[in-house]
């Protein structure tokens, strides 16, 4: 039986964890809690279905209205709120989904809870990798990643010889914008932006998709999850996203995972793990999908990509700043502030500008991410 909490349950991959939930049934899954930033109506919602022993919403002025909702649940407020959650007892999965620097603390105390995790929160990594590593060997839990990219290279070594690696791969669809111009790219609207051509995600993850960021930071978390150097991670775009990420050995042979582009598919992988259930999705048509293509990207007109590598590759705190930072930009972005083409000109001139230091605690984190965020508003 898994016992789920699932901190980030309203966004778009809470939202699918619950509805995997619905699918295996209350026989092989079960809620023990759920917590949300600010979304109260559907918090209740979910709350009221599924009817966990515990609910948390990190606005404290929305908490005591939800409580008055939920009689019968009890509901808690702000990181103490979401902590809570993390560390339900009964909890043998924290599914870590709130994005920003907000998921890090409560994911840290689910592993410091000897808690397994299954991560889509890019703050767990991207911004304290070394740090989290760490913690996950020193209290033997798995990390266990959510993204269809990570958890494809997850799967393809699952049982292999890490030392018989060569290359991971990490496959993108190249996002709306792959066949553009330098010229056209100076006209992108917020409204092409959100238009990817493959997924239904968030706003945030779905600019990323467009700048390319979101492999930017998926290297940078596989290079911590799977203990690879930089240099043997590659991005290769692959509009059709049916291969979904592959790994090279050292004999040359290469393992794909692949199937569908349907966010279902690894979130009831990471739910089941280590074995599989009946899955909700039709069987893989290869007539239809016939066709694969791949490319390499061009990181003069996506300008993202570099900056990750540029990240990783300076180390200390240039990764969890350039994340921070990133977001407030995609930020300003959709509120229509500045050109889609200015947010890695901006972030460039962000990290040109920040004097990294060594990342020791969770507290160097939060700070770092602070600074980040209000230079980036400037």
């Amino acid at each position: 039986m898994r016992y789920l909490s699932i901190l980030g349950s309203t966004g778009s991959i809470g939202r699918n964890c619950l509805a995997v939930a619905r699918h295996l049934g209350g026989e092989k899954v079960q809620i023990v809690a759920l917590a949300a930033k600010d979304n109260v109506d559907l918090l209740e919602q979910q709350a009221l279905e599924f009817r966990p022993l515990l609910v948390a919403i990190h606005n404290r002025d929305k908490a005591s209205a939800l409580q008055k909702r939920l009689p019968n649940i009890p509901v808690l407020a702000g990181m103490e709120g979401l902590e809570a959650v993390a560390v339900q007892e009964k909890a043998n999965l924290v599914i870590s989904a709130i994005s920003g620097a907000i998921g890090l603390v409560p994911t840290i105390a689910a592993i410091k809870a000897k808690k397994n995790i299954g991560f889509a929160n890019k703050e767990v990594l991207v911004s304290g990798g070394e740090l989290v590593m760490s913690l996950v060997r020193t209290h033997g839990v798995e990390l266990i990643p959510i993204d269809s990219e990570l958890t494809a290279v997850f799967q393809c070594l699952k049982g292999e010889n890490r030392k018989s690696v060569q290359r991971i791969l990490i496959t993108a669809s190249g996002g709306p914008f792959r066949n553009y111009t330098s010229a056209q790219l100076e006209n992108v609207t917020v409204e092409h932006a959100l238009n990817h051509p493959n997924y239904r995600m968030g706003p945030k993850v779905t600019i990323d998709s467009s700048t390319l960021m979101n492999k930017g930071l998926e290297m940078i978390e596989a290079h911590w999850l799977f203990q690879m150097p930089m240099k043997n991670i590659e991005i290769v775009i692959h509009p059709q996203q049916i291969i979904h990420s592959m790994v090279e050995f050292v004999d040359n042979s290469l393992l794909a995972q692949m199937g569908d582009p349907d966010m279902l598919v690894p979130i009831q992988y990471a739910i089941t793990y280590p074995e599989r259930a009946q899955g909700s999705l039709s069987p893989f048509d290869f007539i239809k999908n016939h066709t694969l293509q791949f490319y390499l990207p061009d990181m003069d007109k996506f300008r993202c990509l570099k900056l990750a590598y540029d990240a990783l590759g300076c180390g200390g705190s240039l990764p969890c700043y350039m994340n921070a930072a990133n977001e407030i930009l995609v930020q300003r972005f959709l509120n229509k502030e500045i050109a889609w083409n200015k947010i890695a000109a901006s972030l460039e001139k962000l990290m040109s500008s920040h004097q990294q230091v060594p990342i020791k605690s969770v507290e160097d984190i939060l700070e770092i991410d602070k600074m980040a965020r209000r230079e980036a508003v400037k």
